[in-house]
């Protein structure tokens, strides 16, 4: 096929030139009125007193739209991800002060305080009211209150603790073995205990014996650990895990609580991702039959390093392992609505979590039956398309992207305001805006060299990319997100080729955003310019530029 033909045809807004390329809709209409009757109602009254009536929602005839709001359309870049549709008078308003772009911190609750406010009542009576409140309101207040009072009360009627002699501070929780003579901690109400447990706010004696004390989550084996002076990290093996072949997760410490991105140092991000390096190269070393350093105890960022070269020279000689992917992710955030409905699909305290995944999966209607298939890796779709983009174009897709990121202009294309899509950038990543963002506050990092997964990223390139993740997540909770997805597309180890980069994508979960028919389309609705989102980004980092 002739390179450059047909190149929209592949779904992706990356020109082989190096451009972002996109449409914009200027809809107008006409429908003609097919109905029967007309059911004219009063609505209310104006300032004079006269009836407002619903006129306008029964024309007497058809209905012409001469100019509708003009909607831009952004196919992704990857067109597995779908298309953005961007309203241009909302994005339009937003333009005007992007440093606008935000969510508002919510309020200061007390429910104790509202009721000695308004009664005056005893500390016994509150305490009987805070019983009898129906469960979809304490969980409203667990997740809501900022008072630590109201939660010390909500934690007490969701277990039963031990307590020290003053009983004021808890010892633990009180255990009981269950119908199948396993000891496990007495809890009345799951949803309340997990919404209080999560709450910030809550007291840290409590969410040490509720939370974060190990083993109080259950008997997962805890096999690596970083500590450093200001931070302390536990590595946990999730054996039964929906994850095949299990997961581990790289949980803060008990005595490093961090519910907040905002509470996270450097150590602790480097600490989180020397986990996931450490366990991913010493499994892909035993697998190539590799020696990674002996005896019960972590490894250094030297060793580390030595390991990945020793891994990369096996694949560079054609090793072929069982596991040739890495998964990474990290679910920020937590909260429950009243009705019960679980909004995020993890706990405040900081964890990630990560795995390796094979080559391939047997298949499950008999041993000799079928041909193992493919095991599903997210980053393969990535490979895919960019294989497509070099046979239709001849261009290297990242080369391109990288191009149509630096080069960018206004989708709006006004010549005042931000252009730039790169929210912060060392020589070795950066961390940028997507033209067609999938959440309405999308970021991604990517590196600005062919590397296209953990093994082929050295020290210095983990330490950018480390380093990215946490000035990602320090503008997004900065602008007020508080539930964000994060995740990983990378290539599988024994692919040599440079034509595929890693990608971390950001996905912060909006209040106004719970995602419906049009996101499960992949039809992703925005109101700002990516521009602008950039711009909001930056002004956290820096507010006088």
């Amino acid at each position: 096929m002739k390179a450059n033909s047909n190149w929209t045809d592949l779904g992706t807004c990356v020109s082989p030139a190096g451009c972002f390329v996109f449409g914009l809709h200027k809809p107008h209409f006409k429908v003609r009125n097919l109905r029967d009757d007309d059911v004219i109602l009063r609505l209310g009254e104006n300032e004079q007193g006269e009836p407002q009536l619903n006129l306008a929602n029964f024309p007497p005839g058809d209905v012409e739209e001469p100019g509708a709001d003009p909607i831009y359309e952004v196919a992704n870049p990857f067109p597995f991800r779908g298309a953005t549709y961007i309203g241009k008078r909302w994005a339009d308003g937003n333009a005007a002060d992007p440093g606008s772009i935000g969510i508002a911190p919510p309020p200061k609750v007390s429910l104790g305080k509202s009721l000695r406010k308004a009664l005056d009542p005893s500390d016994e009576t509150i305490g009987r009211i805070f019983a009898t409140l129906p469960d979809p309101v304490k969980l409203a207040l667990a997740t809501t209150t900022t008072d630590p009072d109201d939660l010390e009360r909500l934690a007490r009627m969701s277990c039963r603790f031990t307590w020290d002699r003053d009983r004021v501070i808890p010892a633990g929780l009180a255990f009981t073995r269950d119908s199948r003579g396993r000891m496990r901690p007495e809890i009345f109400n799951h949803r309340l205990y997990d919404a209080v447990a999560n709450n910030p706010h809550l007291p840290d004696p409590f969410k040490e014996a509720m939370v974060l004390r190990p083993g109080i989550q259950g008997e997962s084996e805890i096999v690596g650990q970083w500590r450093k002076p200001g931070s302390h990290i536990f590595e946990y093996l999730r054996r039964n895990s929906y994850i095949p072949w299990g997961h581990y997760a790289a949980n803060m410490a008990q005595d490093a609580i961090r519910y907040a991105a905002a509470d996270l140092n450097d150590a602790d991000m480097r600490g989180l991702r020397h986990l996931y390096y450490q366990r991913s190269y010493t499994r892909m070393a035993k697998e190539l039959e590799l020696e990674p350093p002996s005896g019960r105890k972590s490894i250094t960022a030297r060793h580390l390093e030595n390991l990945r070269v020793d891994i990369m020279a096996a694949f560079n000689q054609g090793a072929l392992p069982r596991f040739s992917a890495t998964l990474w992710g990290w679910n920020y955030g937590f909260d429950y609505a009243p009705t019960g409905y679980r909004l995020h699909a993890s706990h405040q305290q900081i964890h990630q979590q990560f795995a390796l995944i094979p080559e391939r999966v047997p298949a499950a209607i008999g041993e000799d039956a079928a041909e193992p298939k493919p095991a599903f890796a997210c980053g393969d779709m990535i490979r895919s398309f960019v294989q497509q983009y070099r046979d239709r174009t001849g261009a290297d897709f990242f080369q391109c992207y990288e191009k149509a990121i630096v080069s960018n202009q206004r989708m709006d294309g006004r010549k005042a305001g931000p252009r730039d899509l790169v929210v912060w950038a060392d020589d070795r990543v950066m961390l940028f805006v997507p033209k067609a963002q999938t959440s309405q506050w999308e970021l991604q990092l990517m590196p600005l060299a062919p590397v296209g997964n953990i093994l082929e990223a050295d020290a210095r390139m983990r330490d950018s990319l480390d380093q990215g993740i946490l000035m990602a997540m320090r503008a997004l909770t900065a602008l007020g997100a508080t539930m964000i997805t994060v995740f990983e597309y990378s290539k599988r180890f024994h692919h040599l080729d440079s034509t595929q980069r890693m990608i971390y994508v950001f996905l912060p979960r909006l209040p106004e955003s719970p995602g419906a028919f049009s996101e499960a389309q992949l039809r992703w609705i925005n109101g700002h310019y990516p521009e602008d989102f950039a711009q909001a980004c930056r002004l956290k980092f820096n507010p006088d530029r």
